[in-house]
């Protein structure tokens, strides 16, 4: 229909940015304690997170996890670090130092988080000041340390295979794989860093395997049948969901997560009704989830899964008005 079309215009991730709501893609980003701690953000108003909004007072806290201080390979030095001069906005050597979503600010030697203020700063759990990735998304076989999502879908069916409609809204409804991670609890997309030189079909089929199929714990044999399985869905079509900036508990004034997140939809079922879910690596447990607004998921994940339900119109609100994001 037009009415989804506006919507999917309206919600695509290339203009999402330039017209995004604060407090949609900045609240988790506000949460405390901060991930794996006990501090605690200062408090920032609704009204004061943007950086146009003066606020003279603002007193955020400082803090740098000490797995990052410890300098893993993966991590930056401390800004005031001798010999450490990184290049924001730009190629820095093997490091992408440029934002997804275009130039951002950076104040008193220190990036700016483009979304605003956070009540932390410092990097807390993130390794690089300012884009928590590290290529270019476009060039594949060049990517390395960037954060992907991959969503498999389709679409619910009941024992004779004829699709399930949604009793108020009659549109069909879609499930996805989904992970309850071990580290929080939350319910995610199942994802992770790209490997220096790796490609990201190779890191999303390796992090599906890992944390939805517990493909480290599968024998040879086993394995090889997962990989004919695999083989056949990694070949499908697929679209990129969103790229760009994520409202992620992990982020500070001074650091913080971009990502890329892919759909791949099986229309029939055939291939992906004979996964063989099994939690495994840093998920808990791994199930089929059906799609609608009541999900609770982990950072901005009920947003990309959003993204790919009124891209195949499918079920999402019973509520014709919230079709599109305010």
């Amino acid at each position: 229909s037009n009415l989804s079309a506006n919507c999917w215009s309206r919600l695509h991730p290339v203009n999402m940015f330039n017209s995004y709501n604060v407090k949609f893609h900045h609240s988790k980003a506000l949460t405390s304690p901060y991930p794996g701690s006990h501090i605690e953000r200062s408090q920032v108003p609704e009204d004061k997170v943007g950086w146009l909004t003066e606020w003279k007072d603002y007193n955020p806290v400082e803090y740098t996890a000490k797995s990052v201080l410890a300098g893993p390979s993966w991590a930056d030095p401390q800004i005031n670090d001798e010999g450490f001069s990184p290049k924001f906005n730009e190629r820095d050597g093997e490091v992408e130092r440029k934002s997804l979503n275009g130039l951002y600010v950076v104040e008193n030697g220190r990036p700016r988080n483009p979304v605003g203020r956070t009540g932390i700063t410092g990097r807390g759990l993130l390794g690089r000041w300012g884009p928590n990735h590290a290529a270019d998304p476009v060039v594949t076989r060049k990517q390395q340390n960037m954060f992907l999502f991959v969503i498999f879908c389709k679409w619910k069916r009941d024992r004779s295979s004829n699709k399930v409609a949604h009793p108020v809204t009659g549109k069909n409804i879609l499930q996805f794989v989904a992970i309850k991670r071990r580290d929080c609890g939350e319910w995610a997309i199942p994802g992770g860093m790209v490997d220096p030189g790796e490609k990201i079909s190779a890191t999303l089929k390796r992090e599906f395997e890992e944390e939805a199929l517990n493909s480290l714990q599968k024998s040879p044999e086993e394995k090889a049948q997962l990989e004919k399985q695999l083989h056949k869905l990694f070949s499908q079509e697929h679209f990129v969901v969103y790229r760009g900036y994520v409202d992620d508990p992990r982020n500070t004034d001074n650091a913080w997560m971009e990502t890329e997140a892919v759909n791949y939809h099986d229309e029939t079922g055939e291939t992906m009704d004979n996964l063989p879910l099994e939690a495994g690596d840093d998920a808990g447990v791994v199930k089929w989830v059906d799609i609608s607004e009541n999900l609770e998921l982990y950072a901005s994940h009920s947003y990309f899964i959003k993204l790919v339900a009124e891209k195949q119109g499918a079920h999402w609100s019973e509520d014709p008005g919230s079709e599109c994001l305010e």
